[in-house]
């Protein structure tokens, strides 16, 4: 994709909106969680030195995977949270110290405004998108203690990576608790007419499960991330029949857990 010089409008970027809460209208079981729901870049970052085409694209956020993570949590009585801000600037499914927090290059793209960030430019991205995004996440986490049982974070994956068409469709991934995961999977033939596999097309030793361990195994929550291939969900009825398919797996795989069957 194209690359150009990086464009900055101001000093000192103007982040907004970074974190959004769709709460449930009654106590939820499941907090849906969507880091990569939005490509919107912050005023003060210009074009970060990109096309309008590779701003779009899925280096810059996840595609279809915010309606289908709403219509999870209204199906689930889930609370969702999402992010509001392009993973280019600061992917919040990354600790500061990650190399890819702030990418550099995204797949074969380089991200001009993200090369040699100085260090004050950094702790700006940190303290303006990933502190309120944690922060964000925790207090539902807090304030909903009491009756939340699960976490399920939703992302969607480019079917073609470098050149290299990947044939697995759902992955379920995991980070220190394997057991929601391994649940599902069982039951994947079952539930999904769709190639699904674990920890596919990536997992937790390419830093992805970082918003799993870091929110929910802490805070005792069963949890699992679920990838879904993006041109399985580029259009509202596809996104549709996607969270049709996964609210009732995931609503069976979690009734044995809360029976305290399988714990």
């Amino acid at each position: 994709m194209e690359s150009r010089s990086a464009t900055l409008t101001s000093a000192q970027p103007d982040f907004g909106p970074v974190v959004h809460i769709d709460d449930a209208p009654e106590e939820p079981s499941v907090v849906v969680v969507c880091e990569h729901a939005s490509h919107r870049i912050p005023d003060g970052l210009g074009d970060m030195g990109l096309s309008a085409e590779a701003l779009r694209s899925h280096i810059a956020w996840d595609p279809g995977a915010l309606p289908v993570a709403q219509a999870l949590a209204q199906q689930l009585n889930g609370v969702l949270v999402h992010g509001g801000v392009s993973r280019l600037v600061y992917d919040c499914n990354r600790p500061p110290e990650a190399p890819d927090a702030m990418p550099e290059c995204s797949e074969d793209t380089p991200i001009p405004a993200n090369l040699e960030l100085s260090a004050n430019a950094r702790q700006q991205r940190i303290e303006g998108v990933y502190v309120p995004f944690c922060q964000g996440l925790e207090d539902v986490l807090i304030r909903h203690h009491r009756t939340l049982k699960l976490m399920v974070t939703v992302h969607s994956f480019t079917p073609i990576y470098r050149g290299t068409p990947r044939d697995v469709e759902l992955g379920l991934l995991h980070g220190q608790d394997a057991r929601f995961a391994k649940a599902m999977l069982a039951s994947a033939a079952h539930e999904l007419p769709l190639v699904t596999r674990l920890n596919e097309p990536y997992s937790a030793a390419d830093g992805v499960a970082h918003t799993l361990d870091l929110h929910a195994a802490p805070n005792g929550l069963l949890n699992v991330m679920i990838e879904i291939r993006n041109d399985l969900i580029q259009t509202a009825e596809q996104q549709r029949v996607m969270a049709d398919c996964l609210a009732p797996w995931i609503n069976r795989t979690i009734a044995p857990f809360c029976s305290g069957v399988g714990e």
